[in-house]
């Protein structure tokens, strides 16, 4: 069948299958769950598959979810992923009064986009014309969030990787697929669709100061303020800001998580955390040197111990430019070309550049949502372009990957080169963790 065709019977099928996409949609908006937690969201998606008869694994990294969907004939397998978790946001109206929970970054839409597309390709029955294998993959876990509790799971040997997208490729899921894709929603007032262009990756700090507890006011001089070594080394990251060059968009923003005990107390513990972002691994390695002989001089100029916590966060997005080619035609044939905008740098971080880094990979965006993204006004606005087109745009261009022998997915895999196998990936990864403990003689 032509690929026009094709297409024209995906979009059909979503289409008809409107209301129970928004109803996914809005239902996960109204249950969020965070990273490694989403059992419901996850529960949701494999009944879903289910009812399309998708063969599919779940527990994979606690609660993803895989389902694939086999072609004609062997070819590449191309990935269409949703991200299943939420952030911490309590003021949000949505928010779960336990957790904080809530939907402040659009990954229900995510979710709903994921379902539209099985729905598209099993109800438009274009799998049958189609070569290759389109993998359905519900991550959880890409918010960078309550890494104490991610640490917990770490050391009980349940994860390796704080991520959901590093540790599934730890875990195997992405050994089959070739190629990926992904949908972002995001707060706009002109344009419907995008692809989502380069971002900053991240590592993690955890920093702990030590110092030795003394009355504050009777005997000061006999205590070693944790605190005032903290704040020294906070001054002197602020200091770093006219060695940063500007084309690295380095981004360090610590917090103070515990800043002392009792106020008539010289702190003896004071904790920090920190990501260091950048637009390249050497300029996150660098600048990551960098506020760890801040963090030391703080230590030092108090006579405290600091230890260093370093996780391996994300790595930065390096957009596929065939694939973004490919993507922006099919959108272009949704939303016209007023519909569509160019996305520029985002200084951000998400684990769908350690994807880029391993195959080809973009991560569209789509709009249909208003407020500030991680903000308590963060809702959508218009369910069609949150929820229907993307899974259309997704769908459209799967097939045009996939149809007559998936003769444009090979020949985009034919010219690319990916900047590091999955060995590679993960020994680098490995090499970010560190744990260094500093201490004043």
């Amino acid at each position: 069948m032509e690929r026009n065709e094709l297409k024209k019977r995906v979009c059909e099928a979503i289409d008809a299958r409107r209301d129970t996409i928004v109803s996914i949609g809005e239902d996960i908006r109204l249950h969020p769950e965070l990273g490694y937690k989403e059992v419901r969201t996850a529960a949701i998606v494999s009944e879903h598959l289910g009812r399309l008869g998708v063969p599919h694994e779940t527990g994979l990294a606690i609660t993803g979810v895989k389902g694939v969907l086999d072609g004609c004939s062997p070819g590449p397998t191309i990935a269409y992923m949703g991200e299943l978790d939420s952030i911490v946001v309590p003021e949000h109206p949505d928010a779960d009064p336990v957790t904080g929970a809530a939907h402040a970054c659009g990954h229900n839409a995510q979710i709903a986009n994921l379902l539209g597309v099985a729905y598209g390709l099993v109800e438009g029955a274009v799998m049958p014309d189609l070569a290759g294998r389109v993998a359905l993959m519900a991550v959880p876990a890409e918010e960078y969030v309550e890494v104490g509790y991610r640490l917990a799971l770490k050391e009980q040997g349940i994860i390796e990787f704080l991520g959901g997208k590093p540790e599934l490729v730890r875990l195997g899921a992405f050994d089959d697929v070739d190629m990926a894709m992904l949908t972002h929603q995001a707060s706009r007032e002109t344009g419907k669709l995008s692809v989502g262009g380069p971002t900053n990756g991240c590592v993690v700090k955890l920093i702990t100061y030590i110092g030795r507890a003394s009355h504050a006011g009777g005997a000061p001089h006999r205590g070693v303020n944790a605190l005032k070594a903290a704040t020294l080394a906070l001054q002197a990251i602020d200091m770093l800001r006219e060695t940063f060059q500007d084309d690295d968009h380095i981004r360090v923003h610590p917090i103070i998580t515990h800043g002392g005990d009792l106020v008539n107390v010289i702190p003896a513990d004071v904790r920090l955390e920190t990501y260091v972002r950048g637009a390249s691994v050497d300029a996150i390695v660098e600048a990551a040197s960098k506020v760890d002989r801040c963090l030391r001089a703080g230590a030092m100029a108090l006579g405290a111990t600091v230890r260093i916590r370093t996780l391996p966060g994300y790595l930065p997005r390096k957009p596929a430019t065939a694939l973004a080619k490919l993507y922006r035609a099919n959108a272009i044939d949704l939303v016209r070309a007023d519909g569509w905008w160019d996305s520029a740098f985002g200084a951000g971080s998400t684990d769908m550049g350690d994807i880029s880094h391993i195959m080809p990979a973009i991560e569209a965006q789509a709009a249909g949502f208003s407020g500030t993204g991680h903000g308590a006004d963060y809702l959508p606005s218009d369910p069609e372009v949150a929820y229907i087109i993307p899974a259309k745009a997704a769908a459209m261009t799967l097939v045009d990957l996939l149809a007559e022998g998936a003769g444009s997915a090979r020949e985009m895999l034919v010219a690319s080169t990916p900047e590091m196998t999955r060995g590679e990936y993960l020994a680098f990864m490995r090499s970010l963790d560190a744990d260094e403990t500093w201490k004043a003689e």
